[in-house]
C-alpha cells in the first residue's frame, strides 16, 4: 500500500521512494517478517500439530474426539488441557465406543496414547478399536486405475496436475493431517497402524498389590499409581515442556475407563453414605492440574448412574470441562415408542467449556438422540 502510495504522489516523492531503495540496496516491496535485528516476533504462536487445528472463538487448540458430530456440538473438537467426562449408558454398549473412536483418532494423526483401565488390559482394548473409513474417492480411484486397470505411465501422468509432479513422494504412514475422521464399527483398526502407534497402558489389577494400605481420607491407591503414571509420562516425553522433545511435538491423549466403579477400589457406586467420599474428587482436582500445563487432553467414561450421592455427582461435574450423558434405550419405554423407533438413545450435553472463564458454559441444544447403523455412529437433532 505504501508503494502505490508515493507512486501517484508525484515526480518528487517518486523519486525519494527509488533514491531510499537504492541506499539500502533492496525494493521498495519488501516481505513482512522477522526484522534483521534478530528481534523474534513478540506475538504468541500456536504450536503445529498434525490432527490439531485452532479454534475459530477463541484460538485455543483443539482436537478431534473422534466423531465429527460431537466436535462440531463442543465448538470445534476438545481443546487441549480439558477433561470430556462420559456418563456411561445403563448397560454400557454405547460408552465404549466413544471412547474407543477417540483413541483411534489419536493412532490416526499419531498421537501419543495413554490408556487406563481397571476392567479390561489396554492392549485388548487397542486391538478392538473401529477402523477410519477413507473416504478420498478421486485417490481411490485412481488407485484402482493404476493397480486394475494397468493404465499406461503417460496416461497417469496426464491426470496429475504438472505442480504436483515436483513434489517429493511420501510414504504412507499412521500421520494424516486431517482433522476429525469417521470410522467403521464394525471393521477393526489395520494391525500395523497399532504396531506404529506410541502407547502407554495402565492395567489397575498389574499395579497396584491387594495388601496395600493407604490412610484413611486420601486418595485410593489406584488413583495415586494413575496420578505418578500420568505425571511420569507426561515429564519424561516432554509434554509438559520442561523437557523439550527431540522430535516433532505432539499431543497426549488419555483415556480412563469406568472411573469411580469399584473396580477402582472406590466404594462411591456402593453406598450413599461413604467414607471415602473425595477420592474421586480429589483425583479429578489432581489429574486436571496435570492437563492445564501440558499438550495433553483427557476423556473419562464413568458410570455415574450407580452413584447413588448426588453431591458428589455435582462437585464431578464441576471438576469436568466437558460433561455428556449417554442414555440407551434399552430396557426403557421409549424402546417401544414409535417416535423413537428409528434411534438407540439419547445424548445430553450437560457441560460445555467456557475456557478461562470462572464459569461454564451450557449448550443451546441440550438432548440430541443418536444411532449405530451397521458401520456408523451418528448423532442427530
Amino acid at each position: 500500500m505504501a508503494a502505490v502510495a508515493s507512486c501517484g504522489s508525484g515526480a518528487g516523492s517518486t523519486g525519494s521512494a527509488v533514491a531510499t531503495a537504492s541506499k539500502s540496496n533492496v525494493t521498495s516491496f519488501q516481505r513482512r517478517g522477522p526484522r534483521a535485528s534478530g528481534t523474534n516476533d513478540s506475538g504468541p504462536r500456536l504450536v503445529s500439530i498434525a490432527g490439531t487445528r485452532p479454534s475459530v472463538r477463541n484460538g485455543q487448540l483443539l482436537v478431534s474426539t473422534g466423531l465429527p458430530a460431537l466436535d462440531q456440538l463442543l465448538g470445534g473438537g476438545l481443546a487441549i488441557g480439558t477433561v470430556l467426562l462420559i456418563e456411561e449408558d445403563k448397560y454400557n454398549i454405547y460408552s465404549p465406543l466413544l471412547f474407543k473412536c477417540f483413541l483411534a483418532e489419536g493412532i490416526v494423526n499419531g498421537h501419543t496414547l495413554l490408556v487406563a483401565s481397571a476392567k479390561e488390559d489396554p492392549a485388548n482394548i487397542l486391538q478392538e478399536l473401529p477402523a477410519p473409513l477413507l473416504d478420498d474417492n478421486s485417490k481411490k480411484e485412481f488407485d484402482e486405475d493404476v493397480y486394475n486397470h494397468k493404465t499406461p505411465e503417460s496416461n497417469i501422468k496426464m491426470k496429475i496436475a504438472w505442480r504436483y509432479q515436483l513434489l517429493p513422494k511420501m510414504e504412507i504412514g499412521p500421520v494424516s493431517s486431517r482433522f476429525g475422521h469417521y470410522y467403521d464399527a464394525s471393521k477393526r483398526i489395520p494391525q500395523e497402524l497399532i504396531e506404529a502407534s506410541n502407547w502407554h497402558g495402565f492395567f489397575l489389577p498389574e499395579k497396584v498389590s491387594s495388601t496395600l494400605k493407604v490412610e484413611p481420607c486420601s486418595l485410593t491407591p489406584g488413583y495415586i499409581k494413575l496420578l505418578q503414571f500420568i505425571q511420569n509420562i507426561i515429564s519424561e516425553e516432554g509434554f509438559d515442556g520442561s523437557n523439550p522433545q527431540k522430535k516433532q511435538r505432539n499431543v497426549l491423549r488419555i483415556g480412563i475407563q469406568n472411573l469411580g466403579s469399584p473396580l477402582w477400589g472406590d466404594d462411591i457406586c456402593c453406598a450413599e453414605n461413604v467414607s471415602n467420599s473425595h477420592s474421586l474428587t480429589k483425583f479429578l482436582y489432581v489429574l486436571r492440574g496435570l492437563l492445564r500445563t501440558s499438550l495433553s487432553a483427557c476423556i473419562i467414561t464413568m458410570p455415574t448412574h450407580l452413584i447413588q450421592n448426588k453431591a458428589i455427582i455435582a462437585r464431578v461435574t464441576n471438576l469436568s470441562d466437558i460433561v455428556i450423558g449417554l442414555e440407551s434405550f434399552i430396557g426403557s419405554e421409549r424402546e417401544t415408542n414409535t417416535l423413537y423407533k428409528d434411534y438407540h438413545g439419547l445424548i445430553h450435553i450437560r457441560q460445555i467449556p467456557r475456557l478461562n472463564n470462572l464459569i461454564c458454559d451450557e449448550s443451546d441444544v441440550k438432548d440430541l438422540a443418536f444411532k449405530l447403523k451397521r458401520k456408523l455412529f451418528t448423532i442427530e437433532d
